[in-house]
């Protein structure tokens, strides 16, 4: 199946259009340690339906190797102890970017005004790292409101590209 990658940026924290809630009942927290258990759950319930499938065979080793990383850091969202959303950063020190390498809401949160407030969560934390851009990607198999979430709070696209994704 052919898909479209679109990558999109933010070069100031200015560019972003904040959308913050109200949602009281859901606490979003940075995991300082997380595990293979966590990753694995957050990746497959936010990912299943939008075919993330490059990591869906790691095993504990290899998610361990990843999140042991310095430059990753792991988010989650969480509503009366279940998962409600993810995001993981990853600093890119070659060019000094944050990107925002993974972010999505579990399927019960979909709809509810979420997505932007958490968004808008992970584009905080990524300037607090103080990069000189945010950046994210994006593709025709995720939720259709993916690209217009991040284009309404003022990423831009900066490149695409079309592949072939076997799923």
């Amino acid at each position: 199946m052919q898909a479209t990658r679109t990558y999109l940026e933010l070069t100031a924290p200015g560019q972003f259009q904040s959308a913050l809630g109200h949602f009281p009942e859901i606490a979003i927290e940075r995991v300082a340690h997380p595990t293979a258990e966590l990753y694995r759950h957050c990746y497959r319930t936010v990912g299943e339906a939008y075919h993330w499938r490059d990591r869906w065979d790691w095993t504990d080793a290899e998610i361990g190797a990843h999140l042991a990383q310095p430059e990753i850091t792991l988010y989650v969202a969480r509503r009366r102890g279940a998962l409600a959303g993810w995001y993981e950063l990853r600093r890119v020190p070659e060019d000094d970017s944050v990107e925002i390498a993974y972010f999505g809401l579990a399927p019960d949160a979909i709809g509810r005004g979420f997505g932007k407030h958490l968004l808008s969560c992970a584009v905080r934390d990524a300037w607090a790292l103080k990069p000189a851009r945010v950046w994210l990607h994006t593709c025709t198999l995720d939720h259709p409101h993916a690209l217009p979430n991040y284009r309404k709070r003022g990423f831009v696209p900066y490149k695409t590209e079309q592949y072939e994704a076997d799923y």
